[in-house]
């Protein structure tokens, strides 16, 4: 997907063409691919999205990418992780929990639905008792099987407690009966796209990452870009006429970001060669990425007593 070369401005700084991590090097945000294909349940060349969004960035500017003292975030790419579908997935989990080792936040960059799985259990590493989820998703993604839209129910079946599972978005008429009521006997809390629209999307986000964090672990977040509305994401194979507006996902991203709690993000659900010719869900995922970075930016400092010894 990569266009005409972009102009060279000195004074202009691109996002993007971040450094490649080193193993064990201290970074505040790394970016991984996860791109996760293989088991969708449509036709897709979601490995493709990865390599795209990182060329979609570079249309973008890093200045804004700065901590309240000034101080330019250190961010570093890993790559993508190779074959990430099927017996891939453990290689993938142990990955990215290595990454989350070295960093306040990982950005997995999907892919499929899928690579919820990895990235989540990667992130909550043996602390799945006390982990937190929140997607914001059109769907309940409690399919049974192994597929793309399955990866909530999967994550259930590893442990994650229900109570502390925050759905956003979620649109009725693209879900059946049987997985509503299989995410209230799980006790998740859904928030459906039309009580969203008579909301505010970063106090609904807020509230729900409160709910994901309550019993003090850490919190992943999936931000599937379904939940989009279709003029707006059209690269998404299930995204909607009536979903949510690209400003309302790139919201939720900061106030991901910007959470204490939120040690992983992804993004998923876009087949990069399925877009508008001018790139537009593939644009939309960059933007997000740089929205939940710079939440991350804008982070208070812990107290003295939160400060690792």
């Amino acid at each position: 997907m990569t266009g005409p070369a972009l102009a060279h401005d000195e004074h202009w700084p691109r996002a993007g063409d971040w450094p490649a991590w080193q193993p064990g090097e201290r970074a505040d945000a790394i970016i991984v691919g996860v791109p996760t294909w293989c088991t969708s349940l449509s036709p897709t060349r979601a490995y493709e999205t990865p390599a795209a969004i990182r060329d979609a960035l570079r249309r973008y500017s890093a200045d804004a990418l700065l901590t309240p003292a000034g101080i330019p975030l250190v961010v570093r790419d890993a790559g993508d992780i190779a074959e990430p579908d099927g017996k891939g997935e453990e290689a993938a989990i142990a990955r990215i929990a290595e990454l989350v080792a070295h960093c306040d936040l990982v950005i997995v960059l999907g892919g499929d639905n899928a690579a919820t799985v990895p990235a989540a259990l990667g992130v909550w590493g043996g602390r799945i008792g006390c982990a937190g989820l929140v997607t914001v998703d059109a769907h309940h993604d409690l399919r049974d099987g192994t597929t793309n839209g399955s990866p909530v129910r999967r994550l259930l079946d590893a442990g994650l407690d229900g109570s502390r599972v925050a759905q956003l978005g979620i649109e009725p008429l693209a879900n059946s009966r049987f997985y509503a009521e299989r995410a209230a006997q799980h006790r998740i809390a859904v928030v459906t796209r039309d009580e969203l629209a008579h909301s505010h999307v970063a106090a609904e986000m807020a509230a729900a990452l409160d709910r994901a964090a309550s019993a003090g672990g850490p919190v992943h977040v999936d931000l599937d870009l379904d939940v989009c509305d279709r003029a707006v994401a059209p690269g998404c194979p299930a995204s909607i006429p009536g979903g949510i507006s690209a400003h309302e996902l790139r919201r939720a991203a900061h106030v991901a970001g910007r959470h204490s709690a939120v040690r992983g993000i992804d993004l998923t659900e876009l087949d990069a060669s399925a877009d508008a010719p001018d790139g537009r869900t593939v644009r939309l995922a960059a933007l997000c990425v740089l929205e939940a970075l710079a939440g991350l930016a804008a982070r208070p400092a812990p107290r003295v007593d939160e400060v690792p010894a």
